[in-house]
């Protein structure tokens, strides 16, 4: 038995969910348990975003912990167990790498992806259309992501970076011309689409925008954190020259730290 603590942790979520076992993961179902995946997804990757090994480790387990219980549910079910999830993936592994496990020739890592695409594309032939399979359960801005480089693939792309920054700048325009109406339900969508074509900007200079604004969070985070600590009275007294101030302050701070943490 090459993986003992796996075959042992299959046992153990299939005892849990037997007759004798506990009458919470018997009630489980793969709807009920769909905000436990999200959940532990994301805290896995922020295991990884901080670096933390360790706490990676236990947070894979959790991840891990919902594909084996949503495989016993399915077998329950009689749909599938856990052998029918990793003998497919095993399969779709050495079909969509056969530089590794066929004669296949790649000079690039860029040669590994169209490959990738390709093989998927074949595997996938039951699928319309280009956009077709992309997730509905990821953020709007991964989508938005996603569905830009499926249709830059087939050559739906605008001709310049210059020709792009004047959309964004056109949207803005409409956007602000829907303010002046003050229509609400136009405001959005103008406001969808600034967003939208800011994602492409992004994605001209490869900036992966989920992580662009995942930094501008943690960045936004500290310094309004550095400020609570510098503040001498209730925010709420604060004028708005007075945030400015404080705020120049906390960034000054903060950057002052990260460079002794540098040197």
């Amino acid at each position: 038995m090459k993986y003992p603590n796996l075959e042992k942790l299959v046992d153990i979520i299939a005892v849990l969910r037997s007759e004798n076992g506990c009458v919470w993961d018997r009630e489980q179902t793969h709807k009920s348990l769909r905000p436990n995946m999200l959940e532990e997804a994301y805290e896995a990757v922020d295991a990884i975003d901080e670096g933390d090994i360790p706490n990676l480790r236990e947070e894979l387990g959790d991840v891990l912990l919902q594909v084996v219980l949503h495989s016993q549910i399915a077998k329950d079910n009689g749909e599938f167990d856990i052998e029918d999830v990793a003998r497919e993936l095993s399969e779709k592994l050495i079909h969509r790498h056969p530089h590794v496990f066929g004669s296949e020739k790649v000079n690039s890592a860029d040669d590994v992806i169209k490959n990738w695409d390709k093989l998927k594309k074949e595997e996938k032939s039951y699928r319309k259309s280009i956009l077709d399979g992309i997730s509905k359960s990821q953020s709007a801005l991964m989508s938005a992501q996603k569905i830009s480089k499926k249709v830059v693939k087939v050559g739906f792309e605008w001709d310049s970076v210059e020709s792009l920054k004047e959309c964004i700048k056109s949207e803005y325009k409409e956007f602000y011309e829907a303010v002046l109406l003050g229509d609400n339900d136009k405001m959005e969508d103008e406001m969808g689409d600034i967003f939208f074509a800011t994602v492409n900007l992004a994605r001209w200079y490869k900036i992966d925008s989920e992580q662009a604004l995942l930094r501008a969070n943690r960045k936004f985070t500290a310094r309004f954190k550095k400020m609570e600590e510098l503040k001498t009275k209730p925010f709420e007294e604060y004028s708005y020259e007075e945030f400015n101030e404080l705020w120049k302050r906390a960034k000054l701070e903060i950057n002052g730290e990260n460079n002794e943490k540098r040197n």
